[in-house]
């Protein structure tokens, strides 16, 4: 997809608050633990490269991905911190992870005897570094019995020469609920599988963003810092955050054309929207590809500091908004951020949407280009 530069809407991101978010969590850390910056996705949708420079400068020891081609991304960029893929690989790019020092999640034996072969073939010279991942309760991937567990372990340490048992883990599915009754079962499960491990390895870790902020007693030597370094709330409004966290993203345009209609006319696909009487009506141009979504109509925007309802349906480029007044083409149009007193957050965007502000950072496209400023 063609990054829209000669168009005036653009995604804004500020290092300084990407520093400031990471930062103050890596102060609240106890010694020994590292933190790993999430760039997943590509961070978020705020661009895993510039966001990995950012959490490195603010203390960040290494980093978490998805998939294998995030890594190389960073790998590719001249990061050699540690990177650790969360997700499962496919056992015949073990040697290329291996080359590239990318640690993988592992949560089946069948994997490792698989790999193993491919390692053997290809004659890498360095072991891959594996982290075991166990299922506690979160239903995805991972080791769910202490004997299958064990035996993964050994496997591990009679196969020296092809891997390195390098960390253990699990993921919390509810850190960021106030109830934590379920939350308590899983560390539970947790404690009863860890505890029957034959060593342990150098990372240990269980902390996403939630778990760290609110459950930091179980942080244990490494923390997976996600949502929160972008300034966002793990919980959306549920729990309070033990610390100011700042949004890093922002998004802006510009009107491009106004006009005058008349009591009667339509706006839009549809024809879901008539004027009641005569108004102003400005165009923006922003639409649901570039991750913009069709169900915000009625939501609103801020233009030049004042709220204005989007009206009619969001089209794929463009959408229309009422204007409180005839304002000139090349008017701020602020859809997510502060203009003066007033402020249009990701979570009110996702509550608007039904959803959670993680999918509405995620889905903002190629086309919007990403300026950093700070």
């Amino acid at each position: 997809m063609a990054i829209g530069e000669h168009r005036p809407t653009q995604l804004v991101i500020d290092r300084q608050a990407l520093r400031q978010n990471i930062h103050a969590e890596v102060e609240r850390l106890t010694p020994g633990c590292d933190l790993f910056m999430v760039v997943k996705a590509n961070g978020y949708g705020h661009g895993a490269v510039q966001v990995a420079q950012a959490a490195k400068d603010a203390g960040a020891r290494g980093f978490c991905v998805a998939i294998l081609d995030e890594a190389l991304e960073l790998r590719a960029a001249g990061f050699n911190e540690p990177i650790l893929i969360l997700g499962v690989t496919s056992p015949a790019d073990a040697p290329l992870m291996a080359k590239e020092h990318i640690s993988a999640t592992v949560a089946a034996m069948d994997w490792l005897t698989e790999a193993e072969s491919y390692l053997n073939l290809a004659g890498t010279p360095a072991p891959l570094r594996v982290h075991l991942g166990l299922d506690t309760g979160m239903g995805r991937i991972g080791f769910r019995n202490a004997p299958d567990l064990v035996a993964a372990v050994d496997y591990l340490t009679s196969h020296a020469t092809e891997f390195e048992f390098e960390g253990v883990f699990t993921h919390f599915s509810t850190a960021d609920d106030p109830d934590d009754t379920y939350f308590k079962q899983q560390f539970a499960k947790w404690q009863t599988l860890t505890k029957a491990l034959p060593r342990r390895p150098r990372y240990v870790h269980v902390s996403n963003s939630a778990t760290s902020l609110w459950h930091a007693a179980c942080n244990d030597n490494l923390v997976r810092y996600g949502v929160a370094g972008y300034g966002l709330n793990p919980s959306g409004t549920a729990i309070q955050e033990p610390f100011h966290l700042q949004p890093a993203l922002s998004l802006t345009s510009e009107l491009v054309y106004t006009k005058r209609l008349a009591a009667g006319e339509s706006v839009s696909y549809g024809a879901t929207y008539t004027a009641k009487e005569a108004e102003w009506v400005g165009t923006v141009p922003i639409g649901y590809a570039d991750g913009y979504e069709r169900r915000l109509q009625g939501f609103h925007v801020l233009v030049d500091g004042q709220p204005c309802e989007i009206i009619g349906r969001v089209c794929m480029d463009q959408l229309m908004v009422r204007l409180p007044h005839n304002c000139p083409r090349g008017t701020k149009v602020t859809l997510i951020g502060k203009d003066g007193d007033q402020e249009i957050t990701l979570q009110d965007v996702a509550t608007y949407c039904g959803t959670i502000h993680y999918e509405i950072a995620c889905g903002f496209t190629s086309r919007l280009p990403r300026r950093y400023i700070h």
